[in-house]
This record gives structure tokens, sequence and C-alpha cells, in this order.
């Protein structure tokens, strides 16, 4: 038997687990819901999200499934781009945020000694920056003009917490035998943690970027709503800010305010749910047979 066959095994034993994991299969189906309706119900529309296609303030209907905002613009349709927005940026993010954090984890961890305190202490600092007024101020600088600057920045600001998690488990994994032959048969550094070492944290990494992704997610919906994102698109954080700033909850305009808080609460909260659920699935004593 291959050195494939045994991990591929792995692979379809934990996928079985999983779709038998109702708090997997329950925030994935969320997750994966929203993700489509963003993606497929703004083509069914012929116009913009910021353009005045209806009566101010009119209500849900069935020609308006989300009602217009004060200005006759289809909250629907902003609602869809928001989603499309909140995701981009949560994959971004999350992707930048774990790059970082885990290149910087598995160095720290493998190589030990004075590399492993240059790069702790890196993590250390960036640590205990306030990310949140840091952001503030760099957007008061720089400016945050669009979606992929505005990843750019949170990711830079979220991988601490990763590094020391990844640098945990590699200073564990680093002395195990096969790790030890692989060395012995002259396989570089880098080589050792790609095939040897990561690998074996595969279930961990993926679990971890789930949560870099609701990270970002919430933060990016923060910086949105206090002003702090770009306004070239929408999203569901601009949604709620433009909502407060004209006066939607004091018109009483209760659909153009309540979707995207809700939307923004599902998505992460279904993320967390799926992680837990991929935690009873990847853990044999919290797996449910």
């Amino acid at each position: 038997m291959t050195d494939v066959e045994p991990q591929a095994r792995r692979v379809r034993e934990a996928f079985g687990f999983a779709l038998r994991n109702g708090k997997f299969v329950g925030g994935a189906v969320v997750v994966l819901g929203f993700l489509g309706l963003g993606l497929i119900a703004p083509l069914f529309f012929d116009h913009g999200h910021s353009e005045y296609v209806g009566p101010p303030g009119e209500p849900p209907s069935a020609d308006y499934w989300f009602g217009t905002t004060t200005f006759g613009q289809d909250v629907f349709l902003q609602f869809t781009h928001g989603i499309r927005s909140t995701y981009l940026v949560g994959l971004l993010g999350g992707g930048i945020a774990a790059a970082i954090g885990m290149t910087i984890g598995f160095v720290a961890g493998y190589r030990g000694g004075l590399v492993d305190e240059i790069l702790n202490m890196l993590t250390n600092i960036v640590l205990v920056l306030p990310a949140l007024a840091v952001l503030i101020i760099l957007h008061s600088y720089i400016g945050i003009k669009s979606v992929p600057s505005q990843a750019l920045f949170i990711g830079l600001f979220s991988w601490p917490w990763v590094a020391r998690a990844v640098r945990a488990q590699t200073f564990s994994l680093r002395s195990r035998d096969f790790v030890d032959l692989a060395r012995l048969s002259g396989m570089r550094s880098g080589a050792v943690i790609r095939r040897e070492i990561a690998p074996n944290m595969s279930s961990y990494l993926f679990m971890t970027f789930i949560l870099l992704f609701g990270g970002a997610v919430l933060a990016a919906a923060t910086l949105d709503f206090i002003g702090l994102g770009p306004t070239d698109t929408m999203s569901l954080g601009l949604m709620m800010n433009n909502a407060v700033h004209w006066s939607a909850l004091q018109l009483g305009l209760w659909w153009w305010f309540i979707p995207p808080g809700l939307g923004i609460t599902l998505i992460v909260g279904s993320l967390f749910i799926m992680n837990v659920g991929l935690d009873e699935v990847f853990n044999p004593k919290l797996r449910e047979m």
C-alpha cells in the first residue's frame, strides 16, 4: 500500500463523519446558501444596487422583496451585492492572515533557537497592538478604497494567534520519528514542513482558516459600519451605516437595517458552528457515532 492510499482513506472517513455531523452540515448549508444567493441573485436584475428604481421607503412586497430605501433603492439587491463583498473580504483577509500566521508558526516552531525568539517577539508585538485603532489610523492616512485593500489591512493584523497556535503544534511534531527520518534522508527544512508536518496538521489548519474567515467578516463589518470601509461597492456593514445615517430606525424602515445585521450574524454564527462540528469530526473523543 502506498503512502497516498492511507491518506485518501482518512480523508474519505473524515468526509463521511462530516456528512453525519448535524452542526457541520447545518452551518455549511447556511454559508453556502448565502454564497449562492450573493452570486446568483444579482444576475436576474437589470438595474444596479444604487439605482433609484421604486417608491421611497416602500415596505417589503412582491415587487421589492426587502423593500426600498428612503431614496427608492432596492434593499434586496443591495443585500445580495453586500454578501459578495462580505465573502470576498473574508476569503482574502482570512487567506492573508492564514498565510502569514502559518508561515511564521511553521518556521518558528521547526527552527527554534534565535529564529524562534525573533519571530515570537514579532508575533507578540503585533498581538498587543489594538488592531481596530491601528486600522482607523491607517484609514485616516492611507484610506481604504477597495475591498482588497480592506482585506489586506485586516489580514496584516489578524495572524498572531494563528502563528502562536501553529508554532506550538509544530514544536510537538518536529521531534517525531517520521520528521527525523525525513531530515536524515536529506530533505530540506521547507520540504519537511510542507510534506511531513503540514499534512499532519491539515484538519487543524482548515479549522483555523474558518475562524479567520469569520473574524475578517466581523472586522470588515465593523469598519464599514463606522464609516471606515470602501464606499465604491456595497457591503452589509455599509448598508447598516447608510441605514443609521439616513435615520431608518427613526423612520421605521426596519427592512433596511435588519437584513444586513441578520445576514452577518447568520454567516459568522454558521462558520463558528461549522468549526465546532469539524472539531467533533476530527477529534475521535468528541465524535458522535
